[in-house]
């Protein structure tokens, strides 16, 4: 069995990152050079010495166990790409929202798509090197997440760290729809 996760987030956040360092496999990549001409759409504060980005998405699989594997789809973060999205997360059991907390306002679309569809999702506070460190109730609260919702601190550079915050979204994942199920039948 194959379930589908999400990886999205803003722009230069990590999402390619972290896919390419939980995926056993080689991951699939839609990198191309960002342009001069897109500089000024794509807004590059705070990661300026960014020179690509993800165009369509990224791919890669982990697996769990033996039958159970994780299929990882990074979303592009620039609002351009967003129409993506809705493809993307057809039939996704959940998603992780990768924050920088330097730029904690580019993840509220993210948070946004993932509430207003349901869809359960987890936090992952990327901590970049020199940038300061939040404790996970603090950027729930500036997030304003549901109760219940997962933040957990993570470098997505680092394997064990992308695959504590696997961990954590499947839990919640699993935790959501089985409610809903026992509140469909209840």
């Amino acid at each position: 069995m194959a379930l589908k996760i999400l990886i999205a987030g803003g722009f230069g956040v990590g999402k390619t990152t972290l896919v390419g360092a939980v995926s056993e496999i080689r991951p699939l990549r839609t990198e191309e050079r960002l342009s001069e001409v897109g500089r000024d759409v794509d807004h590059t504060d705070g990661v300026e010495r960014k020179t690509t980005t993800t165009v369509a998405m990224d791919f890669g699989r982990i697996t769990i166990r033996a039958g159970l594997a994780l299929y990882l789809f990074g979303t592009p973060g620039q609002d351009r790409f967003w129409f993506l999205w809705d493809e993307l997360s057809n039939g996704a059991l959940g998603a992780v929202v990768l924050a920088d907390t330097r730029r904690l306002e580019d993840c509220f679309p993210a948070v946004d798509f993932f509430e207003h569809r349901g869809i359960p999702f987890a936090v992952a506070v990327n901590c970049f090197p020199g940038s300061r460190t939040h404790r996970t109730q603090d950027v729930s609260r500036a997030l304003d997440l549901e109760a219940g919702t997962p933040v957990v601190l993570c470098d997505a550079r680092d394997r064990e760290s992308g695959k504590e915050v696997l961990i954590a979204l499947v839990e919640h994942a699993g935790r959501m729809h089985t409610a809903r199920l026992l509140d469909s039948v209840g």
